[in-house]
């Protein structure tokens, strides 16, 4: 019992001290971007995949409300960025196959095309082959579990998307001079 206690007393000792030297960690200062906004509106569909362009909204809505900066902000007119765009295409083909040629797992892919709009009509690039991204799911029996698995890898390939538009921002405002975070 004591030596447990002990060993709990230096790790909580060895924890604070880490802790108090910062271990070279900082936190970031953020509140330089915070006057920065954005607006996302809801993308269009250009894919047979229905609520496909909610997903990709969505996570394009987290990602910034996430990171903070550029704040998200709902009307397009008060926004210092307006990002649109649409959905172009949902790709869904068989990738590995067993000895009866039965599909083992898919690959979706989901190409996007966006514009990042500034105040005054600038615009931000992005980088078309970021805007494409692929994700393998497993194969299934059962209806059900086939439909949870593609959704599941949707749903990621929309956050993959979501971070790297959010970098482009971040990257391009970066080589402007714009200082969001020290």
């Amino acid at each position: 019992m004591r030596l447990h206690l002990l060993r709990t007393a230096c790790a909580l000792g060895l924890a604070s001290w880490l802790l108090a030297t910062g271990c070279s960690y900082h936190l970031l200062d953020t509140s330089a971007g915070r006057d920065l906004t954005v607006s996302v509106v809801t993308l269009d569909n250009d894919s047979l995949e229905p609520g496909l362009e909610l997903t990709v909204t969505r996570a394009l809505r987290r990602e910034f409300l996430r990171r903070a900066t550029p704040r998200l902000v709902a009307d397009p007119g008060a926004a210092d960025f307006v990002i649109r765009g649409r959905v172009l295409s949902l790709r869904t083909r068989a990738n590995s196959f067993d000895t009866v040629s039965l599909a083992l797992e898919y690959r979706v892919e989901v190409a996007l095309d966006l514009s990042v709009v500034e105040t005054g009509d600038a615009a931000i690039r992005i980088d078309p082959a970021a805007l494409t991204e692929s994700e393998l799911y497993l194969a299934s029996a059962d209806v059900e579990a086939a439909r949870k698995n593609r959704a599941e890898a949707l749903q990621r390939i929309a956050d993959v998307l979501a971070g790297r538009v959010h970098d482009a921002i971040g990257l391009s405002l970066a080589a402007r001079g714009v200082r969001e975070a020290s």
